[in-house]
């Protein structure tokens, strides 16, 4: 999926959505991002979705794909925060797609391959506003972190003082240069939403590695239901942007959900959003289930990245890039 030309031929316009100023596009720039792909039981997945013509991504077997990625996003449109996408890959169409065809990027367009957002927690109000005002995002503030230090990459997810998620992963050396673009599917006042995101970097890369990659899911009622999907611990790939450029699409579609029987209570709608302040003030970092929060500054700067290494409760200025070296943690 290539991005449009419309894109770049709007570069500079503005626009006032849900009282959000814009100047398009809405972009990020100098992003360091992990993402984690980890093996799930797709039958169980399935539960998961909503109706609508959305199956579960099947890479061999009976076994599909639970994606977490964390976004640092240093320079945005809407100011900084923290994004902690909890997904189940999937396909859209009238049947299920075959083992491992949709991954193929000559046939990714053809199933519609993309991700179902399960959980999006996010650091600031303008954020969950924009997100799940405009796009259908399930976004809800949290309280997120992202470190990077020398040997790993981690981020903590907790919500009303209980863990909710922690991923940790090996911080592998950038080397493959990426350009690319995914899909969101997600589900907001009884529509199935469908927006892009288009994408460019160097990223680490390691396939089949366990290494250090853990994925603690804690107790909180919001991730109860990830548990039944028999998550592998061996992840399927890990990958580390020490600093990307991205760009959300402002098109989008949408499906009603549609059910066998009547609903029986009312979906989320825009009273959950339509008075949230356009505020950029983050919560404290997370501290459940013995998360120390960590101090800026305290480790060495990733190569190619601006940022500061970890995200503090508040967001503050980027920090100068440094020339420290990364060690090589073992890319695939």
């Amino acid at each position: 999926m290539r991005k449009p030309s419309r894109i770049n031929r709007q570069a500079g316009r503005h626009a006032l959505v849900d009282g959000i100023p814009f100047t398009l596009p809405v972009a990020g720039h100098r992003t360091p991002a992990l993402m984690v792909a980890f093996p799930i039981n797709a039958a169980k997945a399935a539960a998961l979705l909503p109706g609508n013509e959305l199956h579960p991504l099947v890479v061999f077997g009976n076994t599909g794909v639970l994606l977490i990625t964390v976004v640092d996003y240093i320079d945005t449109n809407i100011g900084r925060y923290i994004e902690f996408s909890i997904g189940i890959g999937c396909t859209h169409g009238t049947r299920p797609a075959p083992p491992l065809l949709p991954l193929l990027p000559i046939l990714s367009d053809h199933y519609q391959m993309g991700q179902y957002v399960f959980d999006l927690p996010v650091s600031t109000d303008i954020s969950v506003k924009g997100g799940k005002g405009i796009w259908g995002m399930p976004k809800h503030k949290a309280n997120l972190d992202f470190r990077i230090e020398e040997t790993t990459v981690s981020s903590q997810y907790d919500l009303d003082g209980q863990l909710c998620m922690r991923i940790t992963m090996d911080r592998t050396r950038p080397w493959l240069p990426v350009t690319s673009s995914a899909i969101n599917f997600c589900e907001f006042r009884g529509l199935l939403m469908k927006s892009s995101i288009y994408f460019k970097g160097k990223v680490g890369l390691s396939l089949f590695k366990k290494g250090q990659t853990e994925l603690l899911i804690g107790d909180h009622p919001r991730v109860a239901r990830l548990k039944s999907l028999e998550i592998g611990d061996k992840p399927l790939a890990t990958i580390f942007f020490p600093s990307a450029e991205g760009v959300l699409d402002d098109h989008f579609e949408s499906w009603f959900v549609s059910s066998d029987e009547p609903p029986t209570s009312q979906p989320e709608g825009f009273e959950s959003v339509i008075d949230l302040p356009l505020d950029e003030e983050w919560l404290p970092a997370p501290s459940a289930a013995g998360r120390t929060p960590d101090r800026p500054g305290e480790h060495a700067q990733p190569a190619e990245a601006a940022p500061p290494l970890v995200s503090p409760s508040h967001a503050p200025e980027p920090a100068a890039a440094s020339d420290g070296a990364l060690p090589d943690t073992g890319a695939a």
